[in-house]
């Protein structure tokens, strides 16, 4: 029998099957993480900066530079901790914040993929009206819808998983707080707490990701009917970086639901790669691929150097 004592604390065993890589993964995970805070904020920078910047695209593009600086830094930071050598445990409370946060963020992100890409079908299907549609009030509203379906989202998970009492068992096989490594530490019957988080991921993902191939099949029927090679070109130019960040986004998740057979060390590098490396190569995509980035981010720097020299 559990032990049914009040519980105060988690011990978070960390990624499956990496015992004695600790020292490695800390090294690499630390410049990841690094390098993840630096593009974003750099990306933020040049998009706050610029004048010619303050469109919808590119305030969205901020608004995915904010979120993947915060998205990693849910899990990042007490992973990093540990690899280092100190303490294992999470409080109660912290795993209850770790997990509303991942999902809060994580689904407030798909939200804004969804948006950038009705964004993006509006600039293309309707130019001539695009800064008619996508009005200031326009943008903040989907933004504030976005924020308010993450934070819906999350509190119902949270609560399903957090009305359970849970035993003086508290070793969570995993490297962060999440559903299906803390719901099996449960006393009591968890399986509606179970339906709940898988119904309610799965159906808000599904509806996410239908509403992008909504977005994008109308953006490839209005490039296809473009005449001009070099109209083409621009139109599918101006959707490369989005389509590759939600490609690196949607790609891990779509692995996990689709990897009938369990197996924790794959789960656990498919749930690295989308919190930890998607955020990374959003900075690169954009920072990369964009022109008006780019020539931002060569002014700021100019005027820094400038502005040290006097």
């Amino acid at each position: 029998m559990r032990n049914h004592t009040e519980l105060h604390e988690f011990i978070l065993l960390g990624i499956p099957q990496t015992k004695g890589l600790e020292t490695v993964l800390f090294v690499i995970f630390s410049f990841i993480y690094l390098f993840t805070l630096l593009g974003n904020s750099l990306i933020l920078t040049a998009v706050v900066s610029s004048s010619t910047l303050h469109t919808p695209m590119y305030f969205f593009l901020g608004l995915l530079s904010i979120f993947d600086m915060l998205f990693p830094s849910v899990t990042c930071p007490k992973m990093l901790f540990y690899l280092s050598g100190q303490s294992h445990t999470i409080s109660y409370e912290g795993c209850a914040a770790q997990l509303f946060f991942y999902h809060f963020l994580g689904s407030a992100e798909g939200c804004l993929y969804s948006v950038m890409a009705y964004d993006l079908f509006v600039a293309i299907c309707y130019p001539l009206r695009y800064m008619l549609i996508m009005r200031p009030g326009v943008c903040v509203g989907l933004v504030v819808a976005a924020w308010l379906v993450g934070c819906l989202h999350a509190t119902i998970l949270t609560s399903f998983t957090f009305q359970l009492t849970y035993c003086d068992f508290s070793r969570v096989d995993y490297f962060f707080c999440d559903i299906p490594a803390v719901l099996p530490l449960a006393c009591a019957d968890s399986s509606l707490a179970r339906r709940v988080g898988s119904t309610n991921v799965a159906f808000l993902a599904s509806v996410l990701w239908f509403s992008v191939c909504v977005s994008y099949t109308y953006i490839g029927i209005a490039i296809l009917r473009i005449r001009s090679t070099e109209g083409r070109r621009k139109a599918f130019s101006t959707c490369s970086a989005h389509l590759t960040a939600i490609l690196c986004a949607y790609g891990p998740v779509i692995i996990i639901y689709l990897h009938r057979t369990p197996n924790p060390l794959l789960d656990a590098m498919v749930q690295i790669l989308n919190n930890i490396v998607s955020p990374m190569l959003n900075s690169l995509i954009y920072s990369l691929r964009n022109r008006e980035v780019k020539s931002s981010l060569k002014r700021v720097f100019h005027n820094v150097v400038f502005i040290s020299l006097e």
